[in-house]
């Protein structure tokens, strides 16, 4: 399957934290024939091995997030559903939304209010509307008919599909962080042939959104030697704050800092640099935003790299990604697995 195709079958599925199972069901499917072994922890988390057959072997982790920012229902006003978000959902985006409500019955379609601009207030127009003041029409004609359809505690998510946006970039909801997700599934593809020379786990991750809480528990059971940890990052647009984006089709962004070994991220730069595969710096002074700062500090450590995949408009219903950055990404994190050893 093509990059493309596998980023619009996993976006297809809708996973929010703490309810991934579709999400991680989709996932499954696709990893099962390039691992030798493959289960799901306590948590949630999907892990895959694939064993390189020599004794005391080190043993690499490969992460990237299930999970997708959602809402999810706490209450009723008349007919209309009440709503929390589930991860950093900016209420900005919200009037007038199309979402999916993930019922036990099924997917059923809703949208979020807005008031007509005719009546509102010159104040009340140049400000966003608080999430508490707004809530999710799903066509119910009373509130008994809202309780019984979509009890306390059902999620929701964006409903936009995946789409190209011009040549080379897509559009859709979830691309943070399926398309690492789908790029961690064609390195396996890619490898399947060669004579790797640590055992390589997969370690697709839930709840990242609300706080990385799947990464801790899935890497103290792995206990890796080292890792490296997939998601995406802030991408260029011209509304955008300088210094605080990375060029779209700028290529791989390489994490640099102290959440990263820096053994890790310069073998990353000198492949890069010697393949030809295209690359950009990202300095992370503090903590990353990722499941690397969780993976860091679990047991005794873990020697850490990051490599991000710009990406716009982070969040919303209409994230964008270049996938030439997503091919260079696929790119190095093959050269580095199929050079490991070689460093020595």
């Amino acid at each position: 399957m093509e990059l493309r195709e596998t980023i619009a079958a996993l976006c297809a599925a809708q996973g929010p934290s703490g309810f991934e199972e579709k999400a991680a069901s989709a996932a499954a499917e696709l990893l099962r024939p390039l691992v030798d072994e493959l289960h799901t922890d306590t948590l949630g988390n999907l892990i895959g091995w694939r064993r390189c057959g020599e004794e005391n072997a080190p043993a690499v982790m490969l992460d990237a997030h299930l999970d997708q920012v959602g809402l999810i229902v706490t209450g009723y006003e008349g007919r209309f559903l009440r709503f929390a978000p589930l991860g950093g959902v900016d209420p900005r985006i919200l009037p007038a939304l199309e979402v999916e409500l993930l019922t036990k019955s099924g997917p059923l379609p809703g949208v979020i209010d807005v008031l007509p601009p005719h009546v509102l207030s010159e104040a009340d127009r140049s400000k966003p509307i608080p999430m508490d003041k707004l809530f999710i029409d799903a066509g119910f004609a009373s509130e008994e008919e809202a309780r019984a359809a979509v009890p306390q505690g059902t999620p929701a998510c964006y409903r936009t599909p995946c789409f190209p946006l011009g040549e080379h970039q897509l559009c859709s909801r979830s691309l943070d962080d399926r398309s690492c997700v789908a790029i961690l599934l064609a390195v396996m593809e890619r490898t399947r042939e060669k004579r790797l020379r640590a055992d390589v786990a997969v370690h697709l991750a839930v709840q990242e959104e609300v706080g990385g809480r799947g990464a801790l528990p899935g890497t103290y059971g792995i206990h890796p030697d080292f890792g490296v940890a997939l998601d995406v990052t802030f991408g260029n647009t011209p509304d955008a704050p300088r210094g605080t984006t990375l060029k779209m089709n700028g290529g791989a962004a390489i994490g640099v800092g102290p959440v990263m070994s820096r053994t890790i991220s310069d073998r990353l730069e000198t492949l890069a640099r010697e393949r030809g595969i295209p690359y950009q710096i990202e300095v992370m002074g503090r903590t990353t935003g990722t499941d690397a700062d969780e993976m860091q500090t679990s047991r005794e450590g873990v020697a850490m790299g990051v490599i991000s995949l710009p990406l716009k408009y982070m969040h919303s219903p209409v994230e964008v990604i270049d996938l030439r950055d997503a091919e260079a990404v696929t790119a190095l994190l093959c050269a580095w697995l199929e050079t490991l050893g070689e460093e020595d």
